[in-house]
């Protein structure tokens, strides 16, 4: 879509707004088409070039036929009926689709939000948009959590996640000879797909025990598709021959000398509190690795809007909502992975009561009835319940830290150490990543934290204590010449373009 523009070079959104939905996967898809259906003119923004977030991510629409990639995806019947959906509403005018925008930041209003975007869909111009409405909901996923190890440094050493979007997004296998290790699930269509695209999965390395379900039997037995996804990736991975080594981890990856990049790695058995037991210790010859520790919700937008959080019982912490995905500040929601780490199925029926919240607290005459909540609501019931198992059986390993020497690099962007970090906390002494921050500059890089700042956490913080990131006024970087832009009034304003 190419959005009209004003002579000051802002979008221009010449019907007033409703409902601005921040983040197209999942839940924001589905909030977006439920108050869509429901008479409401919504915005939907995603820094994607398609909808869909990371969960359905494609590749560009010029290279599909070239890139195939719909084995890799889980319910694209939704997906193509949700994209069918807002396509509908986007003719007629009540949808406001914007890709390649990338939210930097939103603010409370007198008469709802003022959320500010950069739009990078003509590189290198960057331009401003503000948008107004009286609801904001965000949506905006989450990023994979990672712990250090002596060399995770090295080229060739990637998130699961990234292994995963490379795939789906360019068909790209990053490696010839992978090796897989972290925990939880994900792990598993992970390694799958890369052996059906051709790489040797040399092995998926998991730390917790398989025996942990055990202790969780309800939330399995009410979510029968989970186990029968399971089924399918086990049956993959029998087919490729790849072993699944539970009770293990990645302690250790070596280099090659001729060009650095990553040659071999480390595994060792795990104790019952996740350090390495002595005398296991093996060497596996791999160019890849990919490690995934679960994720961290995306809560950049959220904290600067003051709403409360929750322990999302993972170690991390998330947004507080209600029944009605309402968070604790008026006007604003939150739906799918920024309320805790769930899976798809979680994040659209999430994405689907939020939008109905939205409808029955912004109700006016002439618009359609609400639908009815009772299904939608058991199934968030049925998924957070098998989140919060899933967290039990899959945590962090208590003693991870034994991993690391002290000459182990946690932030990579600044450079600094275990040995750091440790000095910070026995020195400082900090208690927290934020103090850390302060003490070494670990955080301070260009992902701001997001990559060591759980590690960092898990280093100085008390065990109980879930991660909460670091507030930020500004979400994504931005220029110069965009800030000016979003800030210089604009000519015959509507309420929902910039003033």
């Amino acid at each position: 879509m190419t959005e009209p523009r004003d002579p000051g070079g802002h979008a221009a959104m010449h019907e007033p707004l409703d409902l601005v939905v921040v983040g197209a996967g999942p839940a924001g898809m589905a909030a977006a088409a439920t108050a869509l259906d429901g008479g409401l003119r919504v915005a939907l923004v995603d820094a994607g070039s398609a909808p869909g977030g990371q969960f359905w991510r494609h590749p560009p629409d010029d290279a599909r036929d070239a890139l195939p990639t719909e084995d890799l995806h889980h319910g694209l019947r939704t997906y193509r009926a949700l994209r069918a959906t807002l396509a509908a509403h986007e003719r007629t005018g009540r949808l406001t689709l914007l890709l390649d925008h990338h939210v930097w930041t939103a603010a409370r209003a007198a008469d709802g939000f003022t959320v500010h975007a950069v739009d990078r869909g003509r590189p290198p111009e960057e331009r401003a948009v503000v948008l107004r409405a009286p609801a904001l909901l965000v949506a905006t996923g989450a990023y994979d959590r990672q712990l250090p190890f002596p060399g995770w440094d090295l080229p060739g050493v990637l998130t699961a996640g990234g292994l995963q979007s490379l795939l789906k997004g360019g068909g790209v296998v990053a490696g010839r000879r992978v090796v897989l290790g972290g925990t939880g699930p994900f792990l598993l269509p992970v390694a799958a797909a890369l052996a059906a695209r051709g790489a040797e999965v040399v092995a998926v390395c998991e730390a917790a025990a398989p025996s942990a379900w055990l202790r969780h039997p309800a939330p399995l037995l009410r979510n029968p598709a989970k186990w029968a996804e399971a089924a399918g990736h086990a049956s993959t991975l029998a087919r490729y021959r790849i072993p699944l080594r539970t009770r293990t981890g990645i302690v250790g990856a070596e280099g090659d000398g001729r060009d650095g990049r990553v040659a071999a790695v480390r595994t060792a058995s795990l104790d019952a509190g996740g350090a390495p037991i002595p005398g296991t210790e093996r060497r596996i010859e791999a160019d890849t690795v990919g490690v995934g520790w679960g994720f961290v919700p995306q809560l950049d937008l959220l904290l600067p809007l003051g709403c409360d959080l929750a322990d999302a019982g993972d170690g991390t912490t998330a947004a507080a909502v209600d029944t009605g995905q309402r968070t604790t500040v008026p006007g604003l929601y939150a739906a799918g992975e920024t309320c805790g780490v769930g899976g798809a199925a979680l994040a659209l029926s999430e994405g689907r009561v939020a939008a109905v919240s939205v409808l029955t607290d912004l109700s006016a005459p002439g618009r359609p009835g609400v639908r009815p909540l009772a299904a939608e609501r058991r199934s968030v019931s049925r998924h957070r319940a098998f989140a919060r198992a899933m967290a039990q059986a899959h945590p962090v390993p208590r003693d991870w830290p034994a991993w690391l020497t002290d000459d182990t690099t946690v932030c990579r962007c600044e450079e600094v150490t275990a040995g750091a970090v440790r000095a910070a906390r026995d020195d400082g002494p900090a208690t927290d990543h934020r103090q850390v921050k302060q003490l070494t500059r670990a955080g301070m890089g260009w992902c701001q934290g997001r990559m060591c700042g759980p590690a960092v956490h898990c280093l100085v913080a008390a065990r109980t204590e879930p991660y909460t990131p670091a507030e930020r006024l500004i979400a994504t970087p931005v220029t110069l010449g965009a800030l000016a832009d979003s800030a210089r009034p604009s000519t015959g304003a509507t309420p929902s373009e910039p003033t």
